[in-house]
């Protein structure tokens, strides 16, 4: 397991990471929440413990551009005696739990371990369970299940589109289990959660000594999803070189392993799905167009929860199940005044974000009901657009974040923006900058 933890306070990060590791863990610090997102863009991170209170960015900012973006890692906050308050917002936000400094070590790896078992047995669950199957009956969803039906069958490449949260891989595990390769293996892989350089050998695999490290031959996802389905999430996410070798493999039906030589055929149907705009990245360069023409062979759109509110008393009874039984609880009920509230709410974070709020609410329920205090979400979703910003502000803002991501280095602050040191150091003084 690996381990994120975020805090300003050298010696608390060292402390912890010693413990942690003593305790088996694998551990990577930040020492802001800037490097904390560079991280857990470029790391596949289990479990983050983060300080509620850091400069630039805090623990509250940090747990919710976690969620938006879609990670779903347990999130440990640490907090002072005087911000139970604020830790209370980081759970209404995201975070499972926290824990108030002082605070014993062994607590802290007992409550995370916690965390981390409570997220095993929900996969796992997703994985077993019927209720993991797409929910409702409005026109929107019955329109999606048409659709599955339809290309289930078929062995065409399907994209997937749609926020995030919308259940992108649950339509992706619909169509795999109602299709013929039903009893072959589901492989799903988030393209934009694995570093670029571990990408390829997890999808190709690698013969013995292929690079430092090769001690042993490995299959990639590939040769693991042979007789079934392999699913790439955001594929929007993939870079360039990838592209071309998996437009490839859906042309010839063959991957060649890192280090080998040989062709391998492979029987794989492909899914992909992406949060973005395909269309623009083709137009923009940034995606290569034959390879979007074959993977958009049959395109479905998940529609976001506020295209179908009515949906949401069926969803709510299901994961209000889910929790109550992942937790031991016996909360079988929603107020009328919290059902309300969530059939006229704005979910920005679409299916997502309501399980989350279900599950906090049977975290907070004081019996078998869950009012509209245990949901614990925002009472005013109103959209706000910013005052337009100078071209300047812009690029100090820029080199402000990059500097803040590698912790004041200006040689990798520079190489990330694809400017000189030198130009780097003369923006600096230029913006009076001071990290």
């Amino acid at each position: 397991m690996k381990i994120l933890i975020v805090d300003d306070e050298k010696n608390i990060r060292d402390v912890l990471k010693r413990y942690l590791t003593h305790e088996g863990f694998e551990v990577i610090t930040a020492a802001n929440g800037f490097a904390a997102q560079r991280v857990l863009e470029s790391e596949a991170i289990h479990g983050m413990v983060a300080d509620l209170k850091m400069p630039e960015m805090d623990g509250l900012t940090l747990t919710k551009w976690v969620r938006e973006q879609g990670y779903e890692i347990p999130i440990l906050m640490i907090s002072a005696h005087g911000d139970i308050s604020d830790a209370v917002s980081s759970i209404q936000i995201g975070a499972q739990d926290y824990i108030v400094k002082p605070f014993n070590p062994e607590s802290l790896v007992s409550r995370l371990n916690a965390l981390l078992s409570l997220e095993k047995f929900r996969r796992i669950h997703y994985n077993q369970q019927e209720e993991s199957r797409l929910i409702g009956a409005s026109p929107q969803i019955s329109e999606v299940k048409e659709l599955i039906s339809r290309v289930a069958e078929t062995p065409s490449t399907v994209l997937i589109t749609g926020e995030s949260g919308t259940g992108k891989e649950v339509v992706a595990r619909d169509i795999h289990s109602s299709s013929l390769r039903k009893d072959g293996p589901f492989m799903a892989v988030n393209i934009g959660g694995v570093p670029e350089s571990l990408l390829e050998s997890e999808l190709f695999g690698y013969e013995k000594g292929a690079f430092t490290g090769a001690t042993d031959r490995k299959m990639g996802l590939f040769e693991l999803a042979v007789g079934g389905t392999l699913f790439l999430d955001e594929i929007g996410d993939m870079p360039m070189a990838l592209q071309v070798k998996l437009l490839r493999v859906l042309q010839e039906k063959k991957i060649t392993r890192l280090g080998g030589v040989s062709l391998i055929p492979i029987d794989v149907r492909i899914i992909a799905a992406t949060n973005r705009d395909m269309d623009a990245q083709v137009e923009a360069g940034t995606f290569r167009e034959d390879l979007f023409y074959r993977l958009n062979v049959v395109r479905i759109k998940t529609p976001s929860l506020r295209e179908h509110l009515e949906d949401i008393p069926e969803m709510v009874g299901v994961f209000l199940h889910k929790y109550s039984l992942a937790m031991g609880k016996q909360v079988n009920k929603v107020s009328e005044d919290a059902l309300e509230f969530l059939k006229t709410y704005l979910f920005p974070g679409n299916v997502r974000e309501l399980e989350n709020l279900i599950e906090r609410g049977v975290i907070f329920a004081m019996n078998d009901t869950i009012e509209l205090k245990d949901l614990a979400v925002p009472l005013d979703q109103k959209a706000t657009i910013p005052p337009p910003r100078s071209l300047k502000s812009i690029e100090r803002e820029a080199i402000i974040l990059a500097l803040q991501r590698w912790e004041g280095s200006r040689t990798r602050a520079a190489e990330e923006l694809g400017i000189s040191r030198r130009t780097m150091i003369n923006k600096i003084q230029e913006y009076n900058i001071s990290i």
